[in-house]
């Protein structure tokens, strides 16, 4: 698959507001752990090689165990390797990643307002958000992995 082109180079401005969310998501209270472990789960969902590759090479830099990188895509089979918080964020970063189908459930909210207080959940959604709006760029764009 051929890069098409580069969003950077051709839409400065857009890909600098995107940029923006990121910067945002730097600030918040977020474990970086958890913000990759969303990042990889709704990455796996859109067939973004790209930021898959990406992300979970950020979170071993971050300390992240390579087994569990290895299980993010089935890790309701394998809850004991992740916490509550981790395993309700990425119930959110997959419900929200295929909002056509049902969106962020009453059941997955209500155990995220068990886990995170409304400012963090508010926080997952843009990290959610944001993941989503970088996947699409670079599947849309065949963005090459290492570039």
């Amino acid at each position: 698959m051929e890069q098409r082109f580069n969003m950077q180079q051709l839409q400065p401005q857009a890909f600098k507001a995107v940029l923006g969310l990121e910067g945002y998501l730097a600030t918040t209270d977020l474990p970086k752990t958890l913000k990759e472990l969303i990042k990889i789960r709704a990455s796996q969902i859109n067939n973004c090689a790209y930021c898959i590759d990406m992300h979970t090479r950020d979170a071993i830099r971050n300390g992240e165990d390579v087994h569990r990188l290895l299980l993010v895509s089935a890790w309701r089979e394998a809850k004991s390797f992740f916490s509550e918080e981790e395993q309700t964020a990425m119930a959110m970063a997959e419900e929200i990643t295929l909002i056509h189908q049902q969106g962020l459930s009453a059941d997955t909210y209500a155990r995220a307002t068990a886990v995170f207080s409304e400012t963090q959940i508010a926080q997952i959604i843009m990290a959610i958000v944001t993941i989503n709006a970088w996947n699409r760029i670079a599947v849309s764009t065949h963005q090459q992995i290492g570039q």
